[in-house]
């Protein structure tokens, strides 16, 4: 065992407490170097077994591609998630992975949204990131707390879900007849407006889901197919539309420009998106069942099916009922 000073100052330590096991590291003082040869001989005295663990000195693009491998592989948008992770971690400056902080990432954050980042963005970027580590934890590839398990999200504005009237519903699909030359545009759109389904679901339908009086989606957002009924005359279409024009294709951007053509103005990042919130929103506002409408949309937690409960006919009513402003009118009435 030796502990001698190098030419830049730090002091090395060599300890060796029985043949073939050797442990070497550097320390700023003297100091440390010996507890460090004192704790080497301790914990080996009792278990012989027992090593040394090498610092890891991973950087976050190293979990990230570990992370990739291990499991992004296996998720329904494992490699967009990827991109964004590994553009996430170069903004961030490629830290080491067992010293990147919370702080980091709200110092980030800070500066993101003084540019004029988008909040909801920024809430979602930190999830992505506490996922890698909560996964590689799990899998013993880390032996770390997550840096980012104390981080809370903005408090946010919630944007109200803009759906379709029945004039707009009419305006749209009158566009898409006389404007649209791209002939599955019609049969996609139609299908998100009667099932509520993404428009990726309805364009991945094939003539052997289509059957029994309804459509059967799979390669969804959750993973799990659902089969939701459909009215006779659409599956008649459907299957006559396959017969005559074939499997969709991919279609989404000639949607966007009939959209826009039709004159329609939607909130920011909304588009097809839109048909299936009006299918929502016209489903409770027809008195439809929150709970079945959880169902056809294929939402994994009710807490998003509960953004169309206010549009349910009976929605908070107790609060005319019951609040105070009828017995005033009720009593004003009265003495007049």
């Amino acid at each position: 065992m030796s502990i001698v000073k190098q030419e830049d100052g730090r002091w090395f330590a060599d300890v060796e407490p029985v043949k073939g096991k050797r442990f070497r590291r550097r320390f700023k003082t003297k100091a440390e170097a010996v507890r460090f040869e004192a704790m080497v001989r301790e914990r080996l005295a009792q278990n012989p077994d027992w090593n040394l663990k090498p610092k890891d000195k991973r950087r976050l693009s190293k979990l990230v591609a570990r992370w990739a491998l291990l499991h992004g592989h296996a998720l329904a948008d494992g490699e967009n998630r990827r991109k964004l992770l590994v553009q996430l971690v170069a903004d961030l400056g490629d830290p080491v992975a067992i010293i990147f902080s919370a702080h980091h990432y709200t110092e980030y954050r800070a500066q993101q949204l003084a540019g004029g980042a988008n909040g909801k963005t920024l809430n979602n970027r930190p999830g992505y990131l506490r996922a890698v580590f909560n996964e590689l934890l799990q899998q013993g590839e880390i032996d770390y707390p997550n840096p980012l398990i104390r981080v809370k999200p903005l408090k946010l504005q919630e944007r109200e879900l803009t759906y379709l009237n029945d004039e707009q519903i009419t305006t749209l699909f009158e566009t898409i007849r006389t404007r649209c030359k791209t002939p599955h545009v019609h049969m996609v759109a139609l299908i998100c407006l009667a099932t509520g389904s993404r428009w990726s679901e309805a364009q991945g339908l094939v003539p052997q889901r289509v059957r029994n009086g309804a459509v059967t989606f799979v390669n969804t957002k959750s993973k799990r197919a659902r089969s939701i009924p459909i009215s006779a005359e659409l599956e008649q279409q459907l299957n006559a539309h396959f017969t005559a024009h074939g499997l969709f294709s991919n279609c989404l951007n000639s949607f966007d420009k009939t959209l826009k053509a039709s004159g329609l103005v939607l909130p920011a990042g909304q588009s097809s998106h839109v048909l299936r919130h009006t299918f929502a929103s016209h489903f409770i506002m027809n008195g439809g069942n929150i709970l079945t409408l959880q169902k056809i949309l294929g939402h994994t937690s009710l807490a998003m099916t509960m953004r169309y409960a206010h549009l349910s006919p009976d929605h908070l009513q107790d609060a005319v009922r019951l609040g105070p402003v009828t017995g005033v009118e009720i009593a004003m009435a009265a003495s007049a």
